[in-house]
């Protein structure tokens, strides 16, 4: 063994500068100069090496900087020209409809995502009825054999749908995608014939052309591994209308290679996604939250912002990412996007190094936004933090809590004249049940998760007007606004409603 290889595989892995040396006298013990001739100057060496390095890391670039420098994805069609055996038009989806299903891990998800995306933008249409599809594919795992086994058992099941298919619709064509198509390549064609394509992890922008030839009665088949392929300009479609959480995919593929797994061999090696396209897809997916928001009446038009503080200065000792600038745009375009909203936050007040100009920063910001709900703390000091080891906690605590009374002082001040705007208004309330202050009224959440007291009371039923009814929690009432605080809305009940029937009165 060299020895350059034996320092490496018998010393243990230490911070960067430590290896780096560690190399550099390594190299130097194996040169003509002999290591003895000068011990010291060979340490002054040493030591100047050491201090060198130790200032070019200090002032080298950090991963901010390569955040920073991230672009955006380069654009990459979903198919490249034509192969000269097809035609433009033969590689349409021309209305055929495709039935997607799913197995596996959540990368197998994003993965029909992808796919569904390519297939709809070269003309397919989804179906979720597997007896109308034209097209029938199958995202596949290897991860164990079992998932395998589930694979090759509901090739059997849509063997017989294949043979049943009428003469007079268009051929149905079966396709396995992802992990297992990676794998067993050659015996899942040449023992499922029924099988018309075979497409890898990296092979999704090619499924236009692989259902092309398959078209002709050829089965076709791509499962070409790739150092880059990331689809970074591919945005996935949401493929589960009543999925209740959203997945971002930043990398894809594996360098572990961890002895018992077969991931790196059926995805590749480890290759991440440019930042800039994670930010896009991020901001994508933020937008149809919104817009959700606004549109459906069973979710609570209600966002929490925390913003810590009003200053830019401050946030940027948070490390908190963003600054003021950049916080009230977003405020601008969340009530742009959901007219009403409410919104809360938290704010820290005398955070290490704070000013008075930074506080009163703060103070424009409360007054700026005009916040419903605010969640207002005098900075404590935590061990094992940043602030602790790089920070100091310079901030009186007298002040600290004089600043805290103000910015509450604020805060409540602006939350009653927001609150005011609701005062002789009917809202929608979601009883809760009893009130904490009054044994004679109900608590519950206005459609801005704010807090409504109102009387417990008879009432009229809006599907039975004949019968008087109690508010029991869990049922909608209508209340009218009388009064209110800066934490809570007063009014009197109207009736016992539903959120399908409210619409009509609020």
């Amino acid at each position: 063994m060299h020895p350059l290889q034996c320092v490496l595989q018998t010393q243990r892995w230490g911070p960067l500068a430590s290896v780096s040396w560690l190399l550099l006298r390594t190299c130097r013990a194996h040169s003509n100069v002999p290591s003895t001739a000068c011990p010291s100057l060979e340490r002054q060496q040493e030591d100047g090496v050491r201090k060198d390095f130790s200032s070019r890391l200090a002032s080298g670039p950090t991963f901010q900087h390569f955040l920073r420098s991230a672009s955006a994805p380069q654009e990459k069609p979903d198919m490249e020209d034509p192969p000269p055996y097809l035609t433009v038009d033969e590689l349409l989806g021309r209305q055929r409809k495709v039935y997607l299903e799913t197995y596996g891990c959540q990368m197998n998800v994003n993965d029909t995502e992808i796919a569904w995306s390519i297939l709809q933008k070269s003309g397919y249409l989804r179906t979720r009825n597997l007896q109308e599809a034209d097209v029938i594919l199958l995202v596949t795992c290897s991860i164990r054999e079992k998932a395998e086994q589930t694979i090759w058992n509901r090739l059997h099941q849509l063997k017989a749908l294949k043979t049943k298919r009428l003469r007079s619709r268009v051929p149905l064509r079966i396709g396995i995608l992802g992990c297992m198509a990676e794998r067993l390549k050659e015996e899942i064609l040449n023992r499922e014939k029924m099988v018309d394509i075979l497409a890898g992890p990296d092979a999704y922008r090619d499924l236009p052309r692989l259902l092309a030839v398959a078209e002709s009665g050829q089965q076709a088949a791509n499962v070409l591994l790739s150092l880059d392929e990331t689809y970074a300009d591919v945005m996935p479609v949401q493929t589960s209308p009543s999925a209740t959480s959203a997945f971002v995919s930043i990398m894809r593929g594996c360098d572990n290679m961890c002895s018992y797994c077969i991931v790196p061999f059926t995805r590749g090696r480890e290759r991440s996604r440019p930042v800039a396209s994670i930010l896009e897809e991020v901001r994508k997916l933020s937008e149809q939250v919104l817009q959700l928001i606004h549109e459906r009446d069973n979710i609570c038009k209600q966002i929490h912002l925390p913003a810590q503080s009003g200053s830019s200065r401050v946030l940027e000792a948070m490390r908190r990412g963003y600054s003021r600038e950049a916080y009230v745009e977003l405020i601008h375009h969340i009530r742009e996007s959901i007219p009403g909203v409410s919104l809360s936050s938290d704010f820290i007040a005398g955070f290490c190094g704070e000013t008075e100009d930074d506080h009163l920063q703060t103070v424009s910001l409360l007054r700026e936004v005009q916040y419903n709900m605010g969640f207002l703390f005098a900075y404590s000091m935590r061990q094992k933090t940043r602030a602790y080891h790089r920070l100091k906690d310079d901030v009186p605590e007298e002040v600290k809590l004089r600043r805290l009374e103000e910015l509450i002082t604020v805060f409540r001040e602006e939350a009653t004249k927001a609150n005011m705007a609701s005062v002789g208004c009917t809202q929608l309330v979601l009883v809760e049940g009893v009130s904490k202050r009054s044994a004679t009224d109900l608590c519950g959440r206005n459609d801005g998760n704010l807090k409504v007291i109102f009387p417990d009371v008879e009432m009229e039923d809006v599907n039975n007007s004949e019968v008087k009814v109690r508010a029991q929690p869990g049922d909608y009432v209508l209340v009218k606004i009388t009064s209110t605080s800066s934490q809570t809305l007063k009014g009197h009940v109207l009736c016992r409603t539903t959120l399908k029937d409210s619409s009509a009165y609020c």
